[in-house]
């Protein structure tokens, strides 16, 4: 059984429909496995959306250990506040049973204090080898490219931001249709937007099939490197098919 360590800010709805979904996928056998700990660096009375978020996590009966990191910037010099930040989320976290920590919706860059001590995953919007760092700038770099296909993907995490080894990773043609018309009509706008719409639709997918995955022995994480089912390093497990089936529907 696959002990998962999740990390969120609880910031939002999208937070908590996340965590919805991965318990229940976990509930239903899919995921052979158990939140072990839900861990956010807000505590209640900070914010109404985290305090929702806390709730949802008290009614699945999952361990929920908060830490502000507010006390902590007490410098400009954010790599200094993060080290102590973190270590004093090792303490807290280092009693409970944890194969693998997801980033999700974490909204704080982790520092090596904890991904070195943590096999930790994080989800990035483009394809494995793509643009590195938020949503809207690899977009962009994308359209800018002219690349043939955009993605999603969880990989490592390492002291460096999105360049950890690639764990899974989901691909879609942005050329073909309904793409191709606003390539040619150099309608940068819509394209940006219609991209956006069907790499937000694989993300909650990737995400479940990861754990799946993980959970499963298809694909494990040994020492930061990927390695598949015969104990051998892959750059990526490749879960196109299972994610383009999910989503069908949604794209309608």
């Amino acid at each position: 059984m696959l002990n998962i360590g999740w990390f969120s800010t609880g910031r939002d709805k999208a937070a908590r429909q996340l965590l919805q979904t991965v318990q229940d996928s976990i509930r239903s056998g899919d995921i052979n496995g158990e939140i072990s700990f839900v861990f956010s660096n807000r505590e209640p009375g900070e914010s109404k959306e985290s305090d929702m978020f806390f709730e949802l996590v008290q009614s699945y009966n999952i361990r929920l250990v908060c830490l502000s990191h507010k006390e902590f910037k007490t410098t400009k010099n954010q790599n200094e506040w993060r080290i102590k930040y973190d270590r004093e989320v090792n303490k807290k976290i280092k009693s409970v049973a944890c194969d693998v920590c997801v980033l999700a919706g974490y909204m704080l860059i982790v520092s090596e204090e904890l991904c070195k001590r943590h096999d930790m995953i994080n989800l990035h919007p483009a394809p494995p080898g793509g643009p590195a760092g938020s949503w809207q700038p690899v977009l962009w770099a994308l359209i800018d490219s002219k690349a043939d296909a955009a993605g999603t993907m969880m990989h490592v995490v390492t002291p460096e931001l999105d360049k950890g080894p690639v764990v899974s990773y989901c691909l879609f043609s942005i050329k073909g249709a309904p793409f191709a018309e606003y390539w040619r009509k150099d309608d940068r706008d819509t394209l940006f937007q219609l991209i956006r719409q069907h790499e937000l639709a694989r993300e909650f997918p990737l995400i479940t099939f990861t754990l799946r995955s993980l959970s499963r022995g298809e694909v494990s994480i040994k020492e930061q490197k990927v390695i598949d089912a015969q104990g051998r390093p892959i750059s990526g497990y490749d879960l196109t098919k299972q994610v383009d089936e999910k989503v069908k529907k949604i794209l309608k």
